[in-house]
């Protein structure tokens, strides 16, 4: 599967379409967003430490936890993981692990960005880039480390923020020709910015639409007229479903009772229904 998830991502990539990309932060989410008839998931860092550890998103997460949820995922869901391995969790050689644990976890895609240890969310302030040779390094060892040559490696710059808008274009560059197919330049400030990604950057680009984030929303079709291959929703699930479970345990607390937002709440049978339970009853039939 993961194989041949792979080539189908890659074709994805090539059609330069704007594929919407909803963030997953667990299986449940995953299969969400697979029902819903989406082309592919990504496996957001932000989204599982926040939902996994209540933490932010400032490097707290390991790449072994990160790990075990891509695999509940692959386990769940046949469309092609994009998983967010952050710096890469250390230095070139801590990244060939990376690469290598997440791709036998069943990612289709893995995308290292060039902060330093800690990083921080790609929207968030104080952030720092390492050198740009030492990123290129890190995309050396990432390439040099995948076992299926179509394994898609993403590079993501976070240069903009920390020293402007034509040093993080030289660096997807150099990114580019040490082997990365695909890169993801943070937080464009204009629609200027975004429009100028995809016309200087000869791979395909995600582009990363953060509600109350830095970079402009623009239509997904005029994204697309860009000629944008992805559009990143990473935690619009997570942040949905915060504000669901908001609103209906504030009203229990208020109320002891769900009368009133019962209609807030998806069905028992729906819940069954996604994470499919009724195949598990044939298979308890089948074997008792």
């Amino acid at each position: 599967m993961t194989d041949s998830s792979n080539r189908r991502l890659r074709e994805l990539l090539r059609q330069r379409k704007a594929v919407l990309l909803p963030g997953a932060a667990n299986a449940l989410a995953a299969r969400v967003i697979e029902d819903l008839g989406f082309q592919a998931i990504y496996v957001t860092g932000a989204g599982v430490t926040n939902t996994f550890l209540g933490m932010p998103d400032m490097g707290l997460m390991s790449v072994t936890e990160l790990a075990a949820h891509v695999a509940a995922m692959r386990e769940v869901v046949a469309l092609p993981l994009i998983v967010d391995a952050d710096t890469g969790f250390g230095n070139a050689i801590n990244v060939a692990r990376t690469v290598q644990i997440l791709e036998r976890s069943g990612a289709n895609a893995i995308q290292l960005e060039d902060q330093d240890f800690p990083k921080r969310c790609g929207h968030f302030s104080g952030k720092s880039v390492i050198p740009r040779e030492e990123m290129v390094q890190k995309i050396h060892a990432a390439v040099d480390a995948r076992n299926d040559p179509d394994l898609v490696i993403m590079a993501r710059t976070d240069a903009i923020a920390v020293n402007g808008f034509d040093d993080a274009m030289e660096r997807a560059v150099a990114y580019i020709e040490a082997g990365a197919d695909m890169t993801f330049v943070e937080a464009p400030r204009s629609k200027e910015q975004i429009a100028d990604i995809p016309k200087r950057l000869p791979v395909p680009q995600l582009i990363n639409i953060v509600a109350g984030g830095l970079t402009p929303m623009i239509p997904l079709d005029e994204l697309e007229r860009m000629g944008f291959a992805m559009v990143l929703y990473a935690n619009a699930a997570l942040q949905a479903s915060v504000a669901g479970m908001q609103k209906v345990l504030g009203h229990l607390k208020a109320n002891g009772s769900l009368a009133g937002v019962a209609n807030e709440l998806a069905s028992f049978d729906e819940r069954q229904r996604l994470v499919q339970k009724p195949h598990f009853d044939a298979l308890e039939k089948k074997y008792s």
